[in-house]
């Protein structure tokens, strides 16, 4: 079985994904390099130029201390699941980076996410308050689809970013930068328990014993950018982990994205950078369907606070859908609902009387919970 050689591998902290790949692809397989002899590994080093030849003898000192089976089976008894960069499985996108990892971690289920349908989500770890509205107001449009947010599990912009993908009945991949066995911050047990129970994955590359070092988070962002088919930002000062994985992003060719904030916030700083460079700017969901070129069709969830509900019609909860998170107007209801005018005049009315919107100052309507 070859796994135990990916995993193997992967323990040994002084070598990284990118060495572990080109050595499976130099041998052809994996058992096969990991068995390699030392002059077989002097070639290999010989024929990449040298870049290799520090990792190669670290490999070489380290290999003789190793029980491969050992090591394995002290993975599969931490109930963690594993995926590899041979795995017929392996996420599509991420095997298309310049240096995807070479072995991936996992609690949960990938196959309830739609790795077809992904955005990654990042920001500032002091997100402010109007960010964390602005993107809640955003993600809350995205309700009723398949879409899948990918984040970081750290706090701030990735907490919320979990949080309202979960509030939103959405899947959700947090990719950490440690092992499974030291999850940062512990304050995100909670969320991290929610999304391996049926709501997505929580994954590393790391071996489940490696630490929350300080380098090991850049590291865990080209997974974070490389899962998606996008990158949402949101808040991120001139030098910020969320800037390193925006300029990732575009290395990787995948979309940016990002969400204005307040001119009077440091952290919007990277923001406005990004924005003048040519990054597309998210008021709305729409705004990231339409960046992505994604033409996606929502269900329409029954709104479940009201027994009349039940015998609305298919417009009416359309309606019902559009403003479920905030008070909305009349036109920014027709914009979205794309209902005949008069129809959407007499259908806010019969649900007026009915008792389930009512209207607010300013002319708006909002739901009666």
């Amino acid at each position: 079985m070859n796994t135990k050689y990916w995993v193997s591998f992967s323990s040994i902290e002084e070598i990284d994904s990118k060495f572990i790949i080109a050595l499976f692809e130099y041998f052809g397989d994996i058992q096969l390099a990991y068995n390699a002899s030392v002059n077989e590994l002097i070639e290999f080093n010989t024929k990449t130029s040298g870049y290799y030849k520090k990792r190669v003898d670290e490999f070489i000192t380290h290999r003789e201390k190793l029980d491969a089976d050992k090591i394995y089976s002290s993975v599969l008894d931490r109930g963690l699941k594993i995926m590899t960069y041979d795995s017929t499985d392996y996420p599509f996108m991420l095997k298309n980076i310049s240096d995807p990892p070479a072995v991936i971690y996992y609690k949960g289920d990938f196959s309830v996410c739609n790795l077809n349908r992904t955005i990654a989500v990042v920001g500032s770890r002091r997100l402010s308050k109007n960010g964390q509205e602005s993107l809640k107001i955003v993600m809350s449009g995205l309700a009723g689809t398949d879409l899948c947010i990918v984040s970081g599990l750290a706090t701030g912009a990735d907490t919320a970013a979990h949080r309202f993908a979960l509030d939103n009945g959405l899947k959700t991949i947090g990719v950490i930068g440690s092992g499974m066995d030291n999850l940062y911050p512990s304050s995100n047990k909670k969320l991290f328990e929610e999304i391996i129970n049926g709501n997505g994955v929580v994954m590393s590359e790391y071996y489940p014993t490696f630490e929350p070092l300080p380098f090991r988070f850049p590291q865990r962002n080209r997974i974070v950018s490389g899962l998606s088919y996008g990158t949402l930002v949101v808040e991120a000062a001139l030098k910020s982990g969320a800037l390193i994985t925006a300029n990732l992003t575009l290395e990787q060719g995948r979309e940016l994205m990002c969400i204005p904030g307040l001119i009077s916030n440091p952290n919007t700083a990277g923001i406005y950078k990004m924005l003048k460079t040519g990054a597309a700017m998210v008021t709305n969901s729409e705004d990231i369907l339409n960046a992505l070129e994604w033409n996606i069709d929502k269900q329409i969830p029954l709104f479940k606070q009201n027994d009349n509900i039940d015998s609305l019609t298919a417009e009416e909860q359309k309606i019902i859908y559009s403003i479920d998170v905030e008070p909305k107007s009349f036109d920014e209801i027709l914009k979205e609902t794309n209902i005949n005018v008069d129809d959407l005049l007499m259908h806010l009315t019969t649900l007026e009387l009915k008792g389930i919107l009512e209207q607010t100052t300013g002319d708006r309507y909002k739901i009666v919970r």
